[in-house]
């Protein structure tokens, strides 16, 4: 049957499916997680242990809800490209032949952006918040008391978000090679796209102005490199369209030549009968 003809019911039932295989590799993530989480914890805290901070836990099972946050940071990341292909295998029957072949090859370069914002923000944005605050409670004579909960939360905050903004230049190819967005819609928005932008700065990072340019200074480069991007998929979407309109032009003259040979045919048959 054509996954095109699939009836609601049918969507739904292939949707649960795929969003099964997804789970399952999930739990799978989450078993190989539980022996990566421990050594990544420590990792994860060296940045803090950089500037003499010390990590405490005000509970007892704080050291267990920050484990398996760790555990379920590692099985998401790990099961996302699983996430990405089942999401293109479901939408993908809507797509031409181009297009699917095109977008499948989007996975990969999704992934490796989400882990370069994941890097971005963890080397480079949280260790200089991380000296900023700590400087500033020296200047003010403030002894800080960090809970590991606190910390954590934060470290997750300040990178996380990163990660899921870095998959901007891929959206917007995506959306370009379907048609949806052009390059010269990128550029007339472009002020609108800056100020969300800005907001999505404004709430991730700390309310400093140094800390707030190092997150909206890359997410703005991020925006004008994806104009750059969305030029060569719309210049590839316009193609596959020129391509699909020849073809249906040469089908409807085949139909044409077809029909008119049947109608001759069927005359002579007529001719032959008299």
């Amino acid at each position: 049957m054509n996954p095109k003809d699939l009836t609601v019911i049918e969507h739904i039932e292939e949707l649960r499916k795929r969003l099964f295989i997804v789970a399952v590799f999930f739990v799978l993530a989450m078993v190989g997680g539980f022996f990566v989480a421990k050594p990544l914890v420590k990792y994860l805290q060296s940045t803090g242990a950089n500037y003499n901070i010390e990590l405490h836990a005000f509970d007892v099972v704080t050291p267990l809800a920050i484990y398996l946050q760790v555990v379920f940071l590692i099985a998401f990341i790990l099961s996302s490209p699983v996430l990405m292909y089942q999401l293109w295998s479901f939408i993908s029957p809507g797509l031409r032949d181009v297009e699917r072949k095109a977008t499948l090859s989007y996975i990969p370069y999704s992934f490796l952006l989400f882990i370069a914002g994941l890097s971005f923000s963890f080397y480079l944005l949280f260790p200089y918040v991380i000296k900023f605050m700590m400087n500033l409670s020296v200047e003010l004579e403030i002894q800080q008391t960090i809970g590991i909960h606190e910390y954590f939360t934060f470290l997750f905050k300040l990178t996380i978000p990163f990660g899921f903004l870095f998959q901007l230049p891929v959206v917007i190819l995506f959306f370009s090679r379907i048609g949806i967005l052009n390059p010269d819609l990128l550029i007339r928005i472009r002020k609108y796209s800056y100020f969300g932008l800005f907001v999505c700065a404004a709430i991730i990072a700390p309310p400093e102005l140094a800390s707030h340019l190092m997150v909206s200074v890359p997410l703005f480069a991020l925006y004008e490199i994806s104009i750059v991007i969305s030029r060569i998929g719309y210049k590839k979407y316009l193609k596959s369209e020129e391509i699909r309109l020849k073809e249906e032009q040469e089908a409807e003259q085949k139909r044409q030549v077809e029909e008119a040979l049947e109608q001759q045919r069927q005359q002579i048959e007529e001719l032959n009968q008299k």
